[in-house]
């Protein structure tokens, strides 16, 4: 038996709302499928099973609000029999904007009356029939009675004030951050890294390339940075319970902006490993999808280190706070033209400033500023970078 927990999400997360199940009762459930939508502070999230098995009980209803760790189904193992005792479901819970106040406040202890078709519609859909007034023959439960708990529900969830939304993510944001400026001992270092080689590089790939399929200069920051850290261990990880553990694979958190406000940063995965034109379009992929608020819950769970990258409209510099529990940001300012000496003479250079905020528990001055230097370094051999 394999109990299905609401993962975290990140250390703002602590509690989630079950907008939809996408499996019912004897579904067979691959490792990575999408089981459930979750309602966040920032966004409806997927939400992945890590395990295979065959669906025996979901126990978690449409509606309701769970803490982090909280069993949402259960799964049965390969050859394992169902259960003879049923988990007790969760009683007791708030209604929510969803829900007819009623219905989840009064229960029916009687046998409902429900049509087929009322049925399997709300079952598509995540609706609870319990929460529905039936409005047929001996308040028989219709297929327009659930019609009607759709379009309630569809409205409550477009209606919601998006300043609502943002205050709440402004919240749990700030309430994280609290966190760790309190507890992580931050370090600050930052470099000028020049980028004529890297750019020139770059125009001529690009003038190769289609407008469809042209590459930003963020991405070869990204791939310079995760080619790096893997001579960083100590940079690339999660400090948990009084001890640091490094990851196996750099999984770069990417700070993107909402067009209402506030921050995510979802993972890249094995940033490594991937040639730039990948990287740019899985890149691509992920801004679109966070700004559209459709992200898997192992996009925001995975980051082993985030990195935040200003672009064309922020400032030269940025000194970021750590994510617990990452235990390092690296900052990536607008770049820039500005005088540069080299071989004793003075020119015009693009360059970023690039800074890490680091955990001392973890790491020193000294191996931070080693890696900013080698990251510059790698940048001046972009072809390098190109696989």
């Amino acid at each position: 038996m394999i109990e299905l927990k609401l993962p975290s999400m990140g250390a703002d997360m602590d509690e989630g709302t079950l907008l939809e199940w996408k499996v019912k009762a004897g579904d067979i459930v691959k490792k990575g499928q999408v089981v459930a939508v979750v309602d966040t502070s920032k966004a409806a999230i997927d939400v992945e099973s890590w395990q295979e098995g065959t669906v025996d009980e979901l126990m978690i209803e449409p509606g309701e609000k769970i803490p982090v760790g909280t069993p949402m189904a259960i799964l049965l193992e390969p050859g394992e029999a169902p259960a003879a005792v049923r988990h007790p479901r969760r009683v007791g819970r708030v209604p929510t904007a969803m829900e007819p106040i009623s219905a989840a406040a009064t229960g029916l202890a009687r046998r409902r009356r429900i049509s087929p078709a009322a049925r399997k519609h709300a079952q598509e859909h995540g609706i609870d029939l319990e929460t529905v007034d039936g409005t047929g023959p001996q308040d028989a439960v219709t297929l327009y009675d659930v019609e009607q708990a759709i379009a309630r529900s569809e409205a409550a969830m477009s209606t919601a004030p998006p300043l609502d939304r943002l205050a709440q993510m402004r919240k749990v944001i700030a309430s994280a951050m609290e966190h760790s400026k309190r507890e992580i001992p931050h370090y600050y270092v930052s470099e000028t890294i020049p980028l004529g080689k890297a750019l020139a590089w770059l125009t001529v790939e690009n003038g190769q390339r289609s407008i469809e399929e042209r590459l930003l200069p963020a991405v070869l920051l990204l791939k310079a940075v995760a080619v790096t850290l893997k001579r960083f261990p100590e940079l690339n990880g999660f400090y948990r319970q009084g001890s640091f553990a490094a990851a196996r694979n750099v999984h770069l958190g990417v700070a993107i902006s909402l067009r209402r406000g506030g921050l995510v940063a979802p993972a890249l995965l094995d940033v490594d490993t991937k040639p730039p034109p990948q990287i740019m379009r899985e890149l691509m992929d992920l801004t679109k999808r966070c700004r559209a608020g459709s992200l898997r819950s192992s996009e925001l769970s995975e980051p082993t280190v985030t990195v935040t990258n200003l672009g064309d409209q922020g400032t030269t510099e940025v000194f970021g706070v750590i994510y617990p529990p990452q235990v390092a940001l690296i900052g990536f300012g607008r770049i820039t033209e500005r005088p540069w000496a080299e071989d004793g003479g003075l020119k015009v250079m693009p360059a970023v400033t690039a800074s890490l905020s680091a955990d001392h528990r973890v790491s020193d001055g000294h191996r931070g500023a080693r890696f900013l230097f080698e990251l510059g370094d790698a940048l001046q051999h972009p072809e390098e970078l190109n696989r």
